[in-house]
């Protein structure tokens, strides 16, 4: 079977669905998203779901505080309950290191419109009581951070943009992407062949695979990252506790199940998403150091996803010298549902011919070879 699109998403993920939504909206319905297994099957449907503002970089910072103001209305643009609940994000310092750099982070964040605040291990507690605040040296909390489930988000993009009339395939993979000079052609799925002169890649810990297909190089890599869920409990923590000193990450949902994980230091690159007895073993002594309270809560699950990490820890945004047409959408490092609205967004304004509404120059892959890059400080787990 051979057809045709305008244009053609890989991944259906948030930020394929997501692309697709903006598209739709701008009345662009002659697109194919697809992918591979289920929707939500990569890292949207792994993730921990946290909404979080508080970053290292300005790109960061502006990118996931428009996100927050789009998800603080998508539950009734998408007619279905996100479970967005901004209980905020406690971010704990445990070095001195921190305790100097937080202080910086919160004047950057504070210039860009957020209300972030430094506070004192004593104020934390007064955030979560049970906290144990022993070696806690300071913390920054943001009060409109928080906290969402990422299945309805996913799944509601995906009956929407199918409303709109663009065409949503699951269970279809994407074999070979063809090209003519520096023009995309055609893509080659298991299912057809689809003639199309645009590809939004949007493939998560597959991004760089796809990008081979066109001779593509990106410097992405795929890393194992752990999370778990918990029996409910009843609950008492608001907001998202995190610890980059820890790689820890926690919340409690609004049922009592606690979410969270924890990274491991030694983690090789590659497409593994088997569990490990590591992950189990040392999140739990670690939460356990950190909330007491938790023990004898039985951990009820537990599951691996992909960090697609840059070298930076920013996403790739936007085209590519060597295809014309080729869009990036990947290298999230996994934050990609915390920034997803705002450079899905610009995705579908890069795909419509318009221009973006927010810079992505130091977004883009160029940045590797032809500027020093700034590294992103608050990657955790």
């Amino acid at each position: 079977m051979s057809e045709e699109a305008g244009a053609v998403i890989i991944g259906g993920g948030v930020n394929g669905l997501g692309t697709a939504y903006y598209l739709g909206k701008k009345g662009y319905d002659d697109v194919i998203v697809l992918e591979k297994s289920y929707i939500g099957s990569g890292a949207s449907g792994r993730s921990g779901g946290g909404i979080r503002q508080q970053w290292t970089s300005k790109e960061n910072v502006k990118l996931a505080k428009r996100t927050r103001k789009r998800f603080e209305k998508l539950d009734e643009e998408l007619d279905t309950d996100i479970e967005f609940y901004q209980g905020g994000y406690l971010v704990l310092a445990f070095t001195e290191e921190e305790t100097e750099q937080f202080p910086k982070n919160v004047e950057m964040q504070n210039s860009l419109g957020l209300d972030t605040k430094y506070i004192s291990p004593e104020e934390a507690k007064e955030i979560v009581p049970q906290l144990d605040i022993s070696d806690v040296k300071g913390a920054t909390f943001n009060g409109t951070d928080g906290t969402m489930y990422p299945f309805p988000v996913v799944n509601g993009y995906a009956r929407a943009v199918r409303e709109m009339g663009i065409d949503v395939r699951d269970h279809t993979e994407v074999l070979d992407i063809e090209r003519d000079g520096d023009e995309i052609t055609a893509v080659k799925t298991d299912d057809g062949v689809i003639e199309t002169d645009t590809v939004v890649n949007a493939a998560g810990g597959w991004s760089s695979n796809v990008a081979e297909m066109l001779d593509v190089e990106l410097p992405n890599k795929p890393y194992r990252h752990e999370i778990m869920v918990t029996e409910p409990y009843e609950r008492f923590l608001e907001p998202m506790v995190i610890s980059f000193h820890h790689g820890i990450y926690f919340s409690q949902s609004a049922h009592g199940n606690v979410v969270g994980g924890i990274g491991n230091p030694d983690e090789e690159p590659g497409l593994n998403q088997r569990s490990s007895l590591w992950f189990m073993k040392k999140f739990s002594d670690t939460l356990l150091d950190f909330i007491p309270a938790f023990g004898g809560v039985n951990m009820i699950r537990q599951w691996a996803g992909f960090y697609d990490t840059t070298p930076d820890g920013q996403p790739i945004i936007g085209s590519v010298p060597e295809v014309e047409r080729f869009y990036q959408l990947n290298g999230f490092s996994g934050h990609g549902f915390m920034v997803s609205a705002a450079v899905d967004e610009v995705t579908a304004e890069l795909v419509s011919g318009e221009s973006p509404s927010f810079d992505i120059e130091r977004l883009n892959v160029k940045r590797f070879e032809e500027m020093d890059i700034e590294e992103e400080g608050g990657v955790v787990g």
